[in-house]
Protein backbone atom coordinates (compact mmCIF):
# COMPACT_ATOMS: atom_id res chain seq x y z
CA UNK A 1 0.00 0.00 0.00
CA UNK A 2 1.55 3.51 -0.92
CA UNK A 3 2.30 5.53 1.84
CA UNK A 4 0.17 8.56 0.33
CA UNK A 5 -3.43 7.41 1.75
CA UNK A 6 -5.42 9.15 -1.14
CA UNK A 7 -4.95 6.79 -2.99
CA UNK A 8 -7.39 4.42 -1.17
CA UNK A 9 -9.92 7.22 -2.28
CA UNK A 10 -12.25 7.52 -5.42
CA UNK A 11 -14.95 10.70 -6.47
CA UNK A 12 -17.90 7.99 -7.07
CA UNK A 13 -20.84 10.67 -7.55
CA UNK A 14 -21.00 14.39 -8.29
CA UNK A 15 -24.41 16.53 -8.08
CA UNK A 16 -25.57 19.78 -7.83
CA UNK A 17 -28.82 21.94 -7.60
CA UNK A 18 -30.37 24.33 -9.69
CA UNK A 19 -28.06 27.53 -9.92
CA UNK A 20 -28.93 31.22 -10.46
CA UNK A 21 -28.57 34.34 -10.24
CA UNK A 22 -31.32 35.20 -7.77
CA UNK A 23 -33.41 31.81 -7.28
CA UNK A 24 -35.12 32.50 -3.49
CA UNK A 25 -35.41 28.94 -2.75
CA UNK A 26 -34.58 27.71 0.82
CA UNK A 27 -30.85 26.61 1.23
CA UNK A 28 -31.14 23.58 2.85
CA UNK A 29 -33.67 22.19 -0.44
CA UNK A 30 -30.86 23.71 -2.48
CA UNK A 31 -28.43 21.15 -0.58
CA UNK A 32 -30.45 18.23 -0.64
CA UNK A 33 -31.04 18.29 -4.50
CA UNK A 34 -27.33 18.57 -5.05
CA UNK A 35 -26.60 15.42 -1.87
CA UNK A 36 -29.48 13.38 -3.28
CA UNK A 37 -28.28 13.60 -6.59
CA UNK A 38 -24.64 12.71 -6.45
CA UNK A 39 -25.70 9.97 -3.55
CA UNK A 40 -27.68 8.51 -6.74
CA UNK A 41 -25.31 9.04 -9.50
CA UNK A 42 -22.72 6.94 -7.64
CA UNK A 43 -25.22 4.16 -6.99
CA UNK A 44 -25.69 4.46 -3.79
CA UNK A 45 -28.36 5.04 -1.18
CA UNK A 46 -28.50 6.97 2.09
CA UNK A 47 -28.41 3.86 3.92
CA UNK A 48 -24.96 3.92 2.61
CA UNK A 49 -23.41 6.92 3.14
CA UNK A 50 -21.91 6.89 6.84
CA UNK A 51 -19.66 10.34 6.39
CA UNK A 52 -20.42 13.70 5.76
CA UNK A 53 -17.88 16.99 5.21
CA UNK A 54 -18.65 20.52 4.39
CA UNK A 55 -17.22 23.48 4.29
CA UNK A 56 -17.43 26.16 6.07
CA UNK A 57 -20.47 24.62 8.06
CA UNK A 58 -23.34 26.64 9.68
CA UNK A 59 -23.15 30.47 9.47
CA UNK A 60 -25.41 33.31 9.40
CA UNK A 61 -22.58 35.97 9.06
CA UNK A 62 -22.18 37.03 6.23
CA UNK A 63 -25.53 36.28 4.57
CA UNK A 64 -25.75 33.65 2.17
CA UNK A 65 -22.21 32.42 2.62
CA UNK A 66 -23.40 28.89 3.76
CA UNK A 67 -26.54 27.08 3.29
CA UNK A 68 -26.39 24.12 5.44
CA UNK A 69 -24.40 22.65 8.12
CA UNK A 70 -22.98 18.84 8.64
CA UNK A 71 -26.05 18.46 11.29
CA UNK A 72 -29.08 20.18 9.31
CA UNK A 73 -28.30 17.28 6.32
CA UNK A 74 -27.39 14.57 8.39
CA UNK A 75 -30.87 14.79 10.29
CA UNK A 76 -32.38 15.85 6.99
CA UNK A 77 -31.53 12.47 5.56
CA UNK A 78 -31.45 10.12 8.48
CA UNK A 79 -28.34 9.25 7.99
CA UNK A 80 -26.33 7.29 10.56
CA UNK A 81 -22.86 8.26 10.29
CA UNK A 82 -19.39 6.92 11.72
CA UNK A 83 -17.63 10.38 10.98
CA UNK A 84 -18.38 13.92 10.07
CA UNK A 85 -16.75 17.49 9.71
CA UNK A 86 -17.32 21.00 9.25
CA UNK A 87 -15.77 24.15 9.79
CA UNK A 88 -14.42 27.63 8.63
CA UNK A 89 -10.76 26.81 9.15
CA UNK A 90 -9.02 24.92 6.10
CA UNK A 91 -6.80 24.40 3.06
CA UNK A 92 -9.18 26.22 0.78
CA UNK A 93 -12.75 25.66 0.28
CA UNK A 94 -11.84 21.71 -1.26
CA UNK A 95 -10.42 20.84 2.30
CA UNK A 96 -13.36 19.45 3.35
CA UNK A 97 -13.16 16.83 0.37
CA UNK A 98 -9.44 16.48 1.23
CA UNK A 99 -10.58 15.71 5.05
CA UNK A 100 -13.07 13.23 3.41
CA UNK A 101 -10.38 11.62 1.97
CA UNK A 102 -8.30 11.13 4.89
CA UNK A 103 -10.93 9.85 6.97
CA UNK A 104 -12.10 7.19 4.13
CA UNK A 105 -8.03 6.10 4.05
CA UNK A 106 -8.22 5.58 7.49
CA UNK A 107 -11.32 3.30 8.27
CA UNK A 108 -13.44 6.00 9.80
CA UNK A 109 -16.08 5.64 7.06
CA UNK A 110 -16.55 4.22 3.52
CA UNK A 111 -19.00 6.64 1.48
CA UNK A 112 -18.52 10.39 2.61
CA UNK A 113 -21.16 12.81 1.52
CA UNK A 114 -19.25 16.26 1.08
CA UNK A 115 -21.27 19.72 0.20
CA UNK A 116 -20.81 22.75 -0.73
CA UNK A 117 -24.27 25.34 -0.74
CA UNK A 118 -24.13 28.98 -1.24
CA UNK A 119 -27.31 31.77 -1.30
CA UNK A 120 -25.27 34.77 -2.17
CA UNK A 121 -27.61 35.90 -4.95
CA UNK A 122 -30.51 36.05 -3.29
CA UNK A 123 -29.11 37.01 0.51
CA UNK A 124 -27.71 40.29 -1.82
CA UNK A 125 -31.70 40.79 -2.78
CA UNK A 126 -31.75 43.95 -5.39
CA UNK A 127 -29.27 45.85 -3.45
CA UNK A 128 -25.15 46.01 -4.29
CA UNK A 129 -22.85 43.24 -3.02
CA UNK A 130 -22.19 46.11 -0.16
CA UNK A 131 -25.39 44.25 1.24
CA UNK A 132 -23.41 40.87 2.23
CA UNK A 133 -20.43 42.16 3.24
CA UNK A 134 -18.93 42.99 6.88
CA UNK A 135 -19.58 46.84 7.23
CA UNK A 136 -21.78 47.50 4.02
CA UNK A 137 -25.59 46.41 5.43
CA UNK A 138 -26.41 48.78 7.92
CA UNK A 139 -26.00 49.29 11.44
CA UNK A 140 -23.12 48.56 14.21
CA UNK A 141 -20.57 46.53 12.91
CA UNK A 142 -17.27 45.75 15.22
CA UNK A 143 -13.84 45.01 12.80
CA UNK A 144 -11.89 41.87 14.73
CA UNK A 145 -8.56 40.68 13.34
CA UNK A 146 -7.60 41.07 10.13
CA UNK A 147 -10.73 43.40 9.51
CA UNK A 148 -9.75 45.28 11.67
CA UNK A 149 -7.09 46.54 9.59
CA UNK A 150 -8.87 46.60 6.14
CA UNK A 151 -12.32 48.07 7.23
CA UNK A 152 -11.38 51.14 7.90
CA UNK A 153 -9.92 51.62 4.12
CA UNK A 154 -13.12 50.66 2.75
CA UNK A 155 -11.50 46.91 2.62
CA UNK A 156 -14.22 44.79 3.54
CA UNK A 157 -13.97 42.65 1.09
CA UNK A 158 -11.21 39.84 -1.03
CA UNK A 159 -11.49 42.28 -4.16
CA UNK A 160 -8.49 44.95 -2.61
CA UNK A 161 -6.40 42.50 -1.02
CA UNK A 162 -6.25 40.23 -4.21
CA UNK A 163 -6.30 43.67 -5.84
CA UNK A 164 -2.97 44.87 -4.26
CA UNK A 165 -1.14 41.07 -4.85
CA UNK A 166 -2.00 41.50 -8.84
CA UNK A 167 -0.40 44.67 -8.76
CA UNK A 168 2.30 43.51 -7.44
CA UNK A 169 2.70 40.65 -9.84
CA UNK A 170 2.29 43.32 -12.77
CA UNK A 171 5.16 45.20 -11.48
CA UNK A 172 7.40 42.32 -10.47
CA UNK A 173 6.54 40.76 -14.10
CA UNK A 174 5.42 43.12 -16.31
CA UNK A 175 1.58 41.17 -16.67
CA UNK A 176 -0.92 43.43 -18.13
CA UNK A 177 -4.81 43.48 -17.73
CA UNK A 178 -4.66 42.51 -21.75
CA UNK A 179 -3.25 39.00 -20.63
CA UNK A 180 -5.09 38.99 -17.11
CA UNK A 181 -8.60 39.04 -19.42
CA UNK A 182 -7.91 35.98 -21.11
CA UNK A 183 -9.03 34.58 -18.26
CA UNK A 184 -12.48 35.87 -17.86
CA UNK A 185 -12.58 35.84 -21.89
CA UNK A 186 -12.43 31.81 -21.69
CA UNK A 187 -14.45 31.43 -19.31
CA UNK A 188 -17.29 33.48 -21.16
CA UNK A 189 -16.79 31.72 -23.53
CA UNK A 190 -16.91 28.13 -22.14
CA UNK A 191 -20.22 28.94 -20.20
CA UNK A 192 -21.87 29.63 -23.07
CA UNK A 193 -21.86 26.00 -23.64
CA UNK A 194 -22.86 25.49 -19.76
CA UNK A 195 -26.94 25.40 -19.29
CA UNK A 196 -26.40 26.35 -15.55
CA UNK A 197 -23.93 29.08 -16.02
CA UNK A 198 -24.81 32.52 -14.92
CA UNK A 199 -23.55 34.62 -17.61
CA UNK A 200 -23.61 33.42 -21.23
CA UNK A 201 -23.35 36.33 -23.21
CA UNK A 202 -20.02 36.82 -25.51
CA UNK A 203 -17.07 38.91 -24.38
CA UNK A 204 -14.70 40.46 -26.66
CA UNK A 205 -11.45 42.31 -24.99
CA UNK A 206 -12.54 45.69 -25.51
CA UNK A 207 -15.98 45.02 -23.32
CA UNK A 208 -13.55 43.68 -21.00
CA UNK A 209 -11.09 46.63 -20.74
CA UNK A 210 -13.89 49.25 -20.97
CA UNK A 211 -15.60 47.83 -18.16
CA UNK A 212 -16.00 49.44 -14.90
CA UNK A 213 -12.82 49.01 -12.10
CA UNK A 214 -13.36 47.85 -8.58
CA UNK A 215 -9.78 47.86 -7.54
CA UNK A 216 -6.78 48.37 -9.89
CA UNK A 217 -6.38 46.38 -11.62
CA UNK A 218 -9.22 44.17 -11.40
CA UNK A 219 -12.32 45.37 -12.91
CA UNK A 220 -16.04 43.75 -12.77
CA UNK A 221 -15.13 41.23 -15.29
CA UNK A 222 -12.41 39.67 -13.02
CA UNK A 223 -14.77 39.65 -9.97
CA UNK A 224 -16.96 36.60 -9.64
CA UNK A 225 -20.37 36.31 -9.91
CA UNK A 226 -22.46 35.63 -6.77
CA UNK A 227 -25.09 33.03 -6.83
CA UNK A 228 -27.83 30.06 -4.97
CA UNK A 229 -26.78 26.73 -5.76
CA UNK A 230 -25.58 23.85 -4.01
CA UNK A 231 -22.87 20.77 -5.09
CA UNK A 232 -21.93 17.56 -3.68
CA UNK A 233 -19.60 15.03 -3.76
CA UNK A 234 -19.05 11.16 -2.66
CA UNK A 235 -15.64 10.30 -1.38
CA UNK A 236 -15.25 6.36 -1.33
CA UNK A 237 -12.46 3.93 -1.14
CA UNK A 238 -11.46 2.17 -3.55
CA UNK A 239 -12.36 -1.02 -2.09
CA UNK A 240 -16.18 -0.12 -2.81
CA UNK A 241 -15.68 0.07 -7.08
CA UNK A 242 -17.40 -3.20 -7.58
CA UNK A 243 -20.39 -1.82 -5.69
CA UNK A 244 -20.66 1.63 -7.38
CA UNK A 245 -22.48 2.81 -10.48
CA UNK A 246 -19.50 3.64 -13.12
CA UNK A 247 -15.49 3.27 -12.73
CA UNK A 248 -14.78 6.27 -10.17
CA UNK A 249 -12.55 9.28 -10.29
CA UNK A 250 -9.54 8.20 -8.60
CA UNK A 251 -7.62 10.86 -5.81
CA UNK A 252 -3.79 10.63 -7.22
CA UNK A 253 -2.62 13.45 -4.73
CA UNK A 254 -3.29 16.12 -2.35
CA UNK A 255 -1.81 19.27 -1.89
CA UNK A 256 -2.76 21.28 1.26
CA UNK A 257 0.42 22.86 2.77
CA UNK A 258 0.84 26.44 4.31
CA UNK A 259 4.43 27.37 4.89
CA UNK A 260 3.94 31.15 4.90
CA UNK A 261 2.60 33.16 6.74
CA UNK A 262 -0.78 32.56 7.76
CA UNK A 263 -2.38 36.07 6.43
CA UNK A 264 -3.76 37.89 3.68
CA UNK A 265 -1.06 40.91 3.67
CA UNK A 266 2.10 39.56 5.13
CA UNK A 267 2.65 36.30 3.36
CA UNK A 268 6.46 36.26 1.97
CA UNK A 269 5.49 36.48 -1.71
CA UNK A 270 2.29 37.84 -2.42
CA UNK A 271 2.64 37.02 -5.94
CA UNK A 272 2.27 33.43 -4.97
CA UNK A 273 0.11 32.82 -1.64
CA UNK A 274 -0.53 29.71 -0.33
CA UNK A 275 -1.61 28.36 -3.85
CA UNK A 276 2.63 27.85 -4.02
CA UNK A 277 3.17 25.41 -0.90
CA UNK A 278 -0.25 23.61 -1.88
CA UNK A 279 0.79 22.64 -5.19
CA UNK A 280 4.91 22.13 -4.51
CA UNK A 281 3.19 19.34 -2.16
CA UNK A 282 1.01 17.66 -4.48
CA UNK A 283 3.57 16.72 -6.94
CA UNK A 284 5.98 15.36 -4.37
CA UNK A 285 2.53 12.80 -3.51
CA UNK A 286 2.84 11.54 -6.95
CA UNK A 287 4.72 10.03 -10.42
CA UNK A 288 2.85 12.28 -12.36
CA UNK A 289 4.12 16.02 -13.55
CA UNK A 290 2.09 18.81 -14.69
CA UNK A 291 2.83 17.35 -18.40
CA UNK A 292 0.27 14.67 -18.02
CA UNK A 293 -2.42 16.88 -16.97
CA UNK A 294 -5.87 17.37 -19.37
CA UNK A 295 -7.60 19.37 -17.66
CA UNK A 296 -7.43 22.10 -14.86
CA UNK A 297 -10.40 23.58 -13.06
CA UNK A 298 -8.66 26.36 -11.15
CA UNK A 299 -10.08 28.58 -8.14
CA UNK A 300 -11.08 32.52 -10.31
CA UNK A 301 -12.41 34.24 -7.57
CA UNK A 302 -10.87 36.88 -9.36
CA UNK A 303 -8.90 36.37 -12.27
CA UNK A 304 -5.64 36.56 -10.83
CA UNK A 305 -6.29 33.81 -8.28
CA UNK A 306 -6.22 31.47 -11.54
CA UNK A 307 -3.07 32.79 -13.05
CA UNK A 308 -1.63 32.18 -9.63
CA UNK A 309 -2.81 28.58 -9.84
CA UNK A 310 -1.02 28.05 -13.46
CA UNK A 311 2.14 28.97 -11.96
CA UNK A 312 1.95 27.15 -8.69
CA UNK A 313 1.34 24.10 -9.96
CA UNK A 314 4.10 24.52 -12.85
CA UNK A 315 2.16 24.55 -15.74
CA UNK A 316 4.12 27.60 -16.22
CA UNK A 317 6.92 29.09 -14.37
CA UNK A 318 6.43 31.55 -11.77
CA UNK A 319 6.11 35.34 -13.52
CA UNK A 320 4.93 33.86 -16.57
CA UNK A 321 1.49 33.53 -16.23
CA UNK A 322 0.62 36.15 -17.66
CA UNK A 323 2.43 35.10 -21.06
CA UNK A 324 1.07 31.69 -20.63
CA UNK A 325 -2.32 33.05 -21.24
CA UNK A 326 -1.89 36.09 -23.62
CA UNK A 327 -4.38 34.93 -26.49
CA UNK A 328 -5.86 32.29 -24.66
CA UNK A 329 -4.49 29.78 -27.27
CA UNK A 330 -3.20 27.92 -24.26
CA UNK A 331 -6.35 27.42 -22.21
CA UNK A 332 -8.46 27.10 -24.71
CA UNK A 333 -11.49 24.45 -24.32
CA UNK A 334 -10.98 23.37 -27.98
CA UNK A 335 -7.39 22.81 -29.14
CA UNK A 336 -5.26 24.31 -26.12
CA UNK A 337 -3.06 22.61 -24.14
CA UNK A 338 -4.57 22.99 -20.98
CA UNK A 339 -7.98 23.62 -21.12
CA UNK A 340 -8.65 26.03 -18.38
CA UNK A 341 -12.20 26.42 -16.55
CA UNK A 342 -14.01 24.44 -19.14
CA UNK A 343 -17.45 25.35 -17.48
CA UNK A 344 -17.05 29.00 -17.23
CA UNK A 345 -15.50 29.29 -13.55
CA UNK A 346 -16.72 31.75 -11.13
CA UNK A 347 -16.53 34.46 -13.69
CA UNK A 348 -19.32 33.30 -15.68
CA UNK A 349 -20.68 30.22 -14.26
CA UNK A 350 -21.38 31.44 -10.68
CA UNK A 351 -19.36 31.63 -7.09
CA UNK A 352 -20.50 27.86 -5.84
CA UNK A 353 -17.00 28.16 -4.14
CA UNK A 354 -14.59 25.51 -4.92
CA UNK A 355 -17.00 23.10 -4.92
CA UNK A 356 -18.13 23.79 -8.51
CA UNK A 357 -14.20 22.93 -9.72
CA UNK A 358 -14.17 19.48 -8.66
CA UNK A 359 -18.09 19.00 -9.77
CA UNK A 360 -16.63 19.86 -13.09
CA UNK A 361 -13.26 18.02 -13.48
CA UNK A 362 -15.15 15.10 -12.49
CA UNK A 363 -17.55 15.85 -14.90
CA UNK A 364 -14.98 16.08 -17.57
CA UNK A 365 -13.29 12.89 -16.50
CA UNK A 366 -16.23 11.13 -16.84
CA UNK A 367 -16.83 12.30 -20.62
CA UNK A 368 -20.45 14.09 -19.73
CA UNK A 369 -19.24 17.74 -20.71
CA UNK A 370 -22.14 17.54 -23.17
CA UNK A 371 -21.32 20.83 -25.58
CA UNK A 372 -18.55 21.81 -23.64
CA UNK A 373 -16.41 18.31 -23.26
CA UNK A 374 -13.44 18.98 -23.69
CA UNK A 375 -12.01 16.71 -27.42
CA UNK A 376 -10.16 13.54 -26.45
CA UNK A 377 -10.94 11.74 -23.74
CA UNK A 378 -9.00 13.45 -21.12
CA UNK A 379 -7.92 11.16 -18.04
CA UNK A 380 -6.17 13.11 -16.03
CA UNK A 381 -7.03 16.45 -14.23
CA UNK A 382 -7.08 19.34 -11.37
CA UNK A 383 -9.07 20.78 -8.96
CA UNK A 384 -8.04 23.66 -7.04
CA UNK A 385 -9.42 26.05 -5.01
CA UNK A 386 -8.72 28.94 -2.52
CA UNK A 387 -6.35 32.10 -2.17
CA UNK A 388 -4.25 34.36 -0.23
CA UNK A 389 -3.52 31.70 2.74
CA UNK A 390 -5.74 29.27 1.80
CA UNK A 391 -5.49 26.61 -0.80
CA UNK A 392 -6.33 23.05 -1.39
CA UNK A 393 -5.40 20.74 -4.84
CA UNK A 394 -6.64 17.80 -5.94
CA UNK A 395 -4.84 15.65 -8.84
CA UNK A 396 -7.15 13.34 -10.11
CA UNK A 397 -7.15 10.15 -12.53
CA UNK A 398 -9.79 8.00 -14.37
CA UNK A 399 -7.36 4.96 -14.04
CA UNK A 400 -4.36 3.68 -11.46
Amino acid sequence: MSKFVEKQTVISGVGQSDVGRRLFRDPLELTLDACLAAIADAGLTTKDIDGVATYPGPMSVPPGFSGAGVVDVQDALRLELGWWSGGIESPGQLGSVINACLAVAAGLANHVLCFRSVWEGSAQGSQGRSAVMPGGGGGSFRASGFMEWTLPFAAPSAAPWIALMAQRHFYEFGTTREQLGQIPLTARKNAALNPKAIYTDPMTMEDYLNVRMISTPLSLYDCDVPCDGGTAVIVSHVDSIPDLRRPPIHVEAVGTALRGRPSWDQFDDLTTMANRDAGAQLWGRTDLTPQDVDIAEMYDGFSFIALTWLEAMGFCGHGEGGAFVEGGQNIARDGGVLPLNTHGGQLSAGRLHGYGFLHEACTQLWGEGDARQVPGNPEVGVACAGGGPLAGALLLTTHR
